[in-house]
């Protein structure tokens, strides 16, 4: 067969550059690309993708502050292994997008297995799906919506959580090659943050079941209340105030326990709250050496003990004092007329009738500038002074944010920013607060009350753990009672994980063993799988960050840009028609 000739016309075209399509605008791409997502804010997809960027901030976004506050080029390795980590699908971020999203995907499949006619299924994925259908079926799991959606939960958290795991499992490797000491699991704080916002989610389902909502009554009778009805509103604002009480005696325990580990048992506690603390304390690490020696009695005033030896003198000579200030030899264990003698010597005058390393060491350099580096009452003044202004600088981002984001049309209100400003000064003068009555406290144990009243008493005792350390501890949680009702809540639940670590067994938690990971395992799990159940169903026993967090990832935030508006055709005709013909 012979080959047809070529045309002139092929010849051209096989001359011809190969035409590749135009490019295409870029509000066409991204209409292109926000096509593909679906429209209901429910949808997983888009559950997925609000999980996902969430997640990613939390985790990234701490991570990249050194590096966006720092001036220096050479982090550029760091910076790689940072994104390298968080952006890697071992990541917390991928983690817990599979153990969130992945839960919604499930719900979504076995509803459509649910809703699945053998009659009228038809062929090809539906008819494939049938044997799954008819396997359950004879499994004959009669389970409401609601066990259906916490065994979604289930089986995602368990593989995001085993995902987690890997990748911390990992980093904890390379950092035993560094620090042979054995550690703790890198997701027991978020383990234990899960743990207690589940069990405070059944508390207030509880409570809810408890105080009732509507009766039959209010039903049949919408504008008549009942003495019965009135006695139940009673009872629920009562139980309402208890609960307020709880969570300030909650935050009070909490914060004591936590502030006694800051000093003495750091290793309970995590590294970034520990820094935090000691960011807010403002406290040389030399003198938090002493303390812990005065512990142990290394450090003493009634043997001149002091190991190292140099220990508190280095630290006085840095502050610009005597070395002899810092020397347990020298200074007197008690007070009375035998300390005077001591202090006439050292030609110390502000210190008359007590004992102790004297309050300017303690202070160091606060009120210096001003003169009063010997004055308690200026030490914590200026020292609560100085966390209100660190305070403001969080708390107002965490008023102003979750308007932005959910209800970004009441910032044109201003009765409502007034209101979210006056909330936030609140919450700093409560970390204010928090702050200089802890100084305050010490210094009034050790100067000025309670050592000039009973001067026989040793100050290892007055600056030991037992002594004035004990009592700021125990004082300076009482500042919550300062804070708004429902944000003593949220505190109570942001301090409680740190508490509940620090009294669970140190040797225990940091074997590593098969018990104490199948433990964390299960807790996490049904934890996680609990608020996602209740998030979905019974949201109203949700309070605080986890409601509003775990709202915005099922619901999508409440915002009229992040709607579709097809889904509201009625809302959509009012708005381009606001007077209709009637």
């Amino acid at each position: 067969m012979q080959r047809p000739p070529s045309t002139s016309v092929d010849s051209q075209n096989a001359c011809a550059a190969p035409s590749f399509p135009s490019p295409v605008p870029q509000a066409q791409w991204l209409q292109q690309v926000a096509s593909l997502i679906p429209k209901n804010t429910s949808h997983p997809v888009q559950v997925t993708i609000r999980t996902y960027c969430l997640a990613l901030c939390l985790s990234l976004g701490p991570s990249l502050v050194p590096f966006l506050t720092s001036r220096s080029y050479s982090k550029k390795t760091s910076l790689k292994r940072v994104l390298a980590r968080e952006l890697d699908f071992r990541g917390f971020a991928f983690s817990v997008t599979l153990a969130v999203g992945g839960g919604s995907f499930i719900r979504r499949l076995w509803h459509a297995l649910d809703s699945l006619d053998a009659d009228t299924s038809g062929s090809g994925a539906w008819t494939a799906a049938l044997p799954l259908k008819t396997w359950i079926s004879l499994l004959r799991l009669r389970l409401s919506s609601v066990q259906k959606t916490f065994l979604s939960n289930v089986i995602s958290s368990t593989a995001g959580l085993l995902l987690l795991q890997a990748g911390r499992r990992r980093s904890k490797l390379r950092a035993s090659l560094v620090n042979k000491e054995p550690s703790a699991s890198r997701t027991l704080d978020l383990t234990l943050l899960l743990l207690v916002r589940a069990l405070d989610a059944g508390v207030q389902s509880f409570v809810a079941q408890r105080s009732g909502s509507r009766r039959e009554s209010d039903a049949e009778h919408p504008g008549k209340t009942s003495q019965t009805d009135m006695q139940r509103i009673a009872a629920s604002a009562h139980r309402e105030a208890l609960r307020k009480q709880i969570d300030s005696f909650l935050f009070w325990a909490c914060s004591a326990r936590i502030m006694w580990c800051f000093f003495y048992e750091q290793q309970r506690l995590p590294v970034s709250y520990v820094k935090w603390i000691n960011t807010l304390a403002g406290l040389d690490s030399r003198l938090l050496e002493t303390l812990r020696a005065i512990r142990t009695r290394q450090w003493s005033y009634r043997t001149g003990l002091s190991s190292p030896p140099d220990l508190l003198k280095a630290y006085a000579r840095d502050l610009g004092y005597p070395a002899a200030w810092g020397d347990p030899a020298i200074l007197p264990a008690y007070g009375g007329s035998d300390a005077d003698e001591v202090w006439k010597q050292l030609g110390l005058t502000t210190r008359s009738g007590v004992g102790g390393v004297p309050c300017q060491v303690v202070h160091g350099r606060v009120g210096s500038n001003f003169g009063l580096e010997h004055s308690c009452t200026a030490n914590a003044t200026l020292r609560g002074i100085k966390a209100f202004l660190e305070a403001i600088a969080i708390y107002l981002p965490v008023q102003f944010l979750p308007v932005i984001l959910s209800r970004p049309r009441a910032l044109l209100d201003p009765q409502r920013v007034l209101e979210s400003l006056f909330s936030a000064l609140r919450s700093a003068t409560f970390l204010s607060t928090f702050v200089a009555t802890y100084w305050y406290s010490v210094c009034l144990t050790r100067s000025v009350i309670f050592a000039r009243l009973f001067p026989f008493i040793s100050h290892d005792f007055y600056d030991g753990p037992f002594g004035c350390v004990l009592a700021g501890c125990l004082v300076c949680g009482s500042s919550i009672w300062i804070e708004n009702g429902r944000r003593r809540g949220e505190m109570a639940l942001y301090v409680l994980p740190r508490a509940v670590r620090s009294c669970l067994p140190d040797t225990w938690v940091r074997s590593g063993n098969w018990g104490v990971l199948m433990t964390e395992r299960l807790t996490f799990v049904l934890s996680l799988s609990s608020l996602l159940t209740a998030a979905s169903h019974h949201a109203h026993v949700l309070r605080g960050l986890s409601r509003w967090g775990l709202r915005f990832i099922l619901r999508g935030p409440d915002v009229v840009f992040w709607r579709d508006n097809s889904a509201f055709p009625s809302e959509k005709r009012k708005i381009h028609n606001p007077n209709p013909v009637k």
